[in-house]
């Protein structure tokens, strides 16, 4: 499943999923002649049993039988973490970082029959991967999100972006349609659409061979009901791409779309120019069963228990997730912090060759796969990286940047563990902590959240909307005592109750996300922070296997 609705009515689309050929292999080129493995796509190759803390280089062979001449794009919703592509030995396209999607080149005039596809895919660290090395969370491998094969023109729609507005008290939205041309000649198109009853009309164009246009346009739609966390209407965007005087539709792209704004006046969050208060979880994609690759069933079993806790948000720590959660938000009204794949970069990290590179790559892939779902009302990048010094500060500077030129309708964010020595605050529009009082500090969360509110105002960012991204504790499942000593429970319970007790009474809080939902994998490694325990970060409000620890009802409590 690639997405949660229908995205196209004329293209013809495939989706790839089940039993693929396997090879682990040591060098780094060549296809392997024997397949010794059959491993699930989308998976993780951690759930095999001879793979369980594999890391490094495999390879996967698919065979495809194709009917008809066909054009022919592969879509990767995933790879972790670097990916190489090949189409009957020919290299087709690469990819870098796990958790963007990303498509290979157009393949011209394949011929029927049986062809084959490899994907090389590596998850070892090394000099060249700045985003992924060993970090407080798990790095899978494998083809670890949807694929999908497409049947496509020479000229097509690359991709929709639907940014809603509210004039006049009437719901309308700019409509931008990106039209690639992948043959060998200049071709005149007319791009028309729709969205409920009316229609769309973005008039006729000339597409360079090789080039990529964008085709602007605006739409109105006086009777759309609002997208709320209480109602989440949504509508179907379709477009429709006619291609040198055709009466007939070539290529389409059928996108979900919701009418809603985000502001932040005041000092606060609003949606839709009303006040929020964001009450939700850091999520990490981790589960026992299938590591990073969830299948439906599992994405809305997590969905409906952070809602069950009464949650009405989710902070994705600490990459892009897999977009069909992003549809259940979108659907369940859950209002989303999608942040980049960047955490924990000390300043010569942010510093060494490619790592700026391929956060801006990052940047770009998050914001331009992910832009027309209403449930992202904030973008985030950088978590506790060097934001405290003047060489970090112009990294930020720069990304954030980025993401305003891309998209100027969401504000934007970064979590802070810097406190006081953070220089950053003047170029967000919401400032963001990371705190854990009565866990690694035995200060006061009432104390040290008016601290935070100064820090912020003396820094740069008086009078912007304030949330607590990371707070939290261990609980381990199981591990119940009347000591309430640390790991314990009831001292995990304690310690959420003091902090979301002193957080709910502070007018000047937009936001607070529990660090984290649910217990998930790290990498083993030296240092306290990879040394933990069964290699777990225990801080969930449910285990790994998503059952309750006495926290979950002190959560219920506040958040409900």
């Amino acid at each position: 499943m690639l997405r949660l609705f229908t995205t196209n009515r004329i293209r013809k689309v495939m989706e790839i999923e089940g039993d693929w050929d396997f090879q682990p292999i040591h060098s780094e080129e060549e296809i392997p002649h024997e397949y010794s493995y059959r491993l699930p796509v989308p998976g993780c190759w951690e759930m095999h049993p001879e793979f369980r803390t594999y890391r490094g280089k495999g390879v996967y062979r698919r065979k495809l039988d194709i009917e008809d001449a066909s054009s022919l794009r592969f879509q990767f919703k995933g790879v972790s973490h670097t990916a190489k592509i090949l189409f009957d030995g020919l290299e087709i396209g690469s990819h870098y970082n796990a958790y963007t999607p990303f498509n290979t080149r157009v393949i011209h005039d394949v011929k029927p029959g049986r062809h084959e596809l490899v994907v090389f895919v590596d998850n070892s660290f090394n000099e060249q991967s700045k985003l992924h090395f060993a970090n407080d969370y798990y790095t899978y491998g494998g083809i670890i999100r949807p694929v999908g094969v497409e049947k496509l023109s020479p000229v097509y729609i690359e991709r929709i972006q639907f940014t809603s507005h509210f004039r006049d008290g009437i719901w309308g939205g700019d409509v931008v349609v990106y039209v690639t041309n992948s043959g060998a000649t200049e071709e005149k198109v007319i791009v028309r659409g729709s969205l409920t009853e009316t229609r769309l009309e973005l008039g006729e164009i000339r597409v360079n061979a090789g080039s990529t246009v964008p085709v602007k346009g605006t739409i109105i739609c006086p009777d759309v009901q609002p997208w709320s966390t209480a109602e989440p209407h949504l509508y179907l965007l379709e477009t429709q791409l006619f291609v040198n005087g055709s009466p007939l539709p070539s290529d389409d792209l059928v996108e979900r779309v919701g009418f809603r704004t985000v502001t932040t006046k005041n000092g606060k969050i609003q949606v839709n120019d009303e006040d929020i208060i964001l009450k939700g979880f850091n999520r990490h994609e981790d589960h026992p069963l299938v590591g990073a690759a969830f299948p439906y069933a599992l994405l809305v079993q997590d969905m409906e228990i952070m809602i069950e806790a009464g949650s009405n948000s989710v902070r994705t720590s600490h990459y892009p997730n897999d977009e069909r959660f992003l549809d259940l938000c979108d659907e369940r009204g859950i209002l989303v912090w999608e942040e980049n794949h960047a955490r924990g970069f000390q300043l010569d990290h942010m510093m060494s060759p490619g790592c700026q590179e391929q956060c801006l790559t990052c940047n770009e892939e998050m914001v331009q796969s992910h832009y027309n779902h209403p449930s992202i009302i904030i973008w985030g990048i950088l978590n506790e990286c060097a934001s405290h010094t003047p060489e970090g500060r112009e990294l930020y500077k720069e990304q954030l940047a980025q993401i305003r030129g891309l998209d100027s309708s969401r504000p934007l964010t970064y979590a802070t563990h810097h406190r006081e020595k953070d220089l950053c605050f003047d170029l967000v529009d919401i400032v963001s902590f990371n705190l854990y009082p009565q866990w690694y500090t035995n200060e006061d969360p009432s104390v040290l959240s008016d601290q935070a509110r100064r820090w912020a105002d003396e820094g740069g960012g008086f009078g912007k909307p304030m949330i607590m991204s990371e707070f939290g504790g261990d609980g381990y499942y199981g591990l119940r005592d009347s000591s309430r000593v640390r790991g314990t429970e009831e001292r995990h319970a304690d310690i959420l109750e003091r902090n979301l007790a002193a957080y709910t009474q502070k007018p000047y809080i937009s936001g607070m996300y529990i660090w984290q939902f649910c217990d998930c994998r790290v990498v083993e490694d030296t240092g306290w922070l990879l040394s933990r325990a069964g290699t777990q970060n225990s801080k969930g409000i449910v285990d790994k296997y998503r059952r309750p620890k006495l926290a979950f009802d002190v959560v219920k409590k506040y958040f409900k």
